[in-house]
């Protein structure tokens, strides 16, 4: 791929440099403003499962000890 956008850009190598650097750019933009957005309702990263009736309330008091400050 890397291979194919370079011989597909016009320009010596450092006007490639650049428009690569652009291209990059624009694709980061893009990811940030509209894709990763779109995306996090669906990502459940906030979704604790800490509570009383987890795995953690049926562990042993020394190994609650241990985890608990």
């Amino acid at each position: 791929m890397y291979g194919w956008l370079w011989r597909a850009l016009p320009g010596p190598a450092p006007v490639r440099v650049l428009l690569l650097a652009v291209l990059a750019a624009v694709v980061v933009a893009v990811l940030f403003q509209v894709v990763f957005p779109a995306v996090a309702p669906l990502v459940p990263v906030n979704d604790g499962t800490v509570d009383g009736a987890g795995a953690a309330s049926r562990a042993p008091r020394a190994l609650l000890a241990a985890w608990v400050p």
